[in-house]
């Protein structure tokens, strides 16, 4: 798809991308990449393909998953390990803009794709790989997920209550983090190819895109040499600014700055502490975190959330109610700013997809059609690019005529 409903071209437009993505990391990149208008050629083993069409629930046949992970995109069933299917994946490069991939390092390598094979094809491709600790280093070997990278890069350190057991962020924010950087590297590095006519190699991994995150942490540490810990919903250096319960659930409050902290106090009747030279800002309330977290609760349980909602959002103080991702798709918010849509698939009624966050007024992003069933745009993608029909033939099978229809008794000559 090349143009929106009303006509605008999205930014990418015109560039081809092959995927050779497994999982999280690389097709999320990609999906990006496709949002944004450029043809995303998925290129699957032709016996499985991606992982994540074995992952339920099932729409059918089909991965709801994959449904909305793969929007956007075409499938491509190669088998890499053979020669026709080789050539085919290097006669797609000989057109292609971008190579993006997440397979172990030195996978690529083997099936004689990597970076210097792709870029002896067409030195203007943008070869990008994502991985679990990178291209080199003493980690780079071994196999990595994201629940390894929360691990090691520090995340797990910090998420969870004080004395509690281990727990990751709820969703794969290390391989959904990695995703978004290849794709800002892919675009940013289509730009200098731009000026320079050379494609070059991207290396991101799960491990240091989790690294990256550690803002706040990297401040205290690299200050006074402390290490923090869990919060449960705390933050890490300003309070209030965490969950309270309520008196039919919790509300989430953030009065970090003088007004805010005003508002709150009034809101909550809290005119005392709002004197208190001790809660005088933010930082200082947060050394007394645990006394305010019960001055606050001794208020907020004595009154429902959305009057707590209400009252908090009239005097200007951030607030919020905890969703479930039931309440999440269902918001009115999210509905009204059309953020879910319908993509059409072939085999299934439309699908809803989660939108793209980049919204930009004058190429928005692209909303075509769901996750394709695989190898479905095989023979179609491969004629296109030129690729020998012998070739073609060999990894999409030859075309069988289609039987004349049976002619019905009266018809016909």
């Amino acid at each position: 798809m090349t143009e929106t409903d009303d006509g605008a071209r999205p930014p990418l437009t015109g560039t081809t991308v092959l995927e050779v993505g497994v999982f999280m990391a690389a097709p999320f990149a990609a999906m990006q990449l496709a949002d944004l208008g450029a043809r995303v050629i998925k290129v699957e083993d032709p016996r499985a393909g991606d992982p994540v069409r074995a992952s339920g629930p099932f729409v059918g046949d089909e991965s709801s998953p994959y449904l909305r992970l793969n929007r956007n995109k075409e499938s491509v069933a190669l088998d890499l390990k053979s020669e026709a299917g080789r050539r085919a994946f290097l006669a797609l490069v000989e057109t292609a803009d971008v190579v993006v991939e997440n397979l172990r390092p030195g996978a690529m390598a083997r099936l004689g794709l990597d970076a210097a094979a792709v870029r002896a094809v067409n030195p203007r491709v943008v070869y990008a790989s994502g991985s679990g600790w990178g291209q080199d280093g003493p980690l780079a070997p071994l196999p990595g997920l994201d629940i390894m990278a929360q691990a090691r890069s520090g995340i797990m350190s910090i998420t969870g209550t004080p004395g509690g057991e281990p727990v990751k962020v709820g969703v794969p924010v290390c391989d959904l983090v990695c995703g978004l950087y290849l794709a800002l590297a892919v675009t940013a590095a289509l730009r200098e190819r731009d000026r320079t006519g050379v494609g070059q190699s991207i290396d991101v991994s799960l491990f240091e895109a989790g690294v990256s995150l550690a803002v706040w942490e990297a401040g205290r540490w690299f200050a006074t040499g402390e290490v923090g810990g869990p919060l449960g919903s705390a933050h890490q250096s300003q309070a209030p600014y965490q969950a309270f319960r309520t008196a039919d659930g919790w509300v989430t409050i953030g009065a970090n700055t003088p007004n805010t902290w005003a508002g709150l106090c009034r809101t909550l009747g809290m005119d005392d502490a709002l004197a208190d030279d001790r809660y005088a800002d933010a930082t200082r309330r947060h050394a007394l975190r645990a006394e305010l977290q019960d001055l606050v609760e001794s208020r907020t349980t004595a009154r429902t959330t959305e009057d707590l909602l209400a009252a908090l959002g009239a005097a200007g103080v951030p607030c919020a109610p905890i969703n479930d991702h039931g309440q999440v798709f269902t918001d009115d918010h999210l509905h009204a700013r059309r953020f879910f849509w319908d993509g059409a698939h072939p085999t299934l009624p439309p699908q809803r997809q989660l939108g793209s966050p980049m919204r930009m007024s004058a190429s928005p992003a692209v909303r075509d059609h769901a996750g394709p069933p695989l190898g479905a745009d095989t023979r179609t993608v491969l004629e296109r690019a030129g690729v020998p029909a012998d070739v073609v033939d060999a990894v999409a099978g030859p075309v069988v005529p289609a039987e004349p229809a049976p002619v019905a008794p009266g018809e016909g000559a």
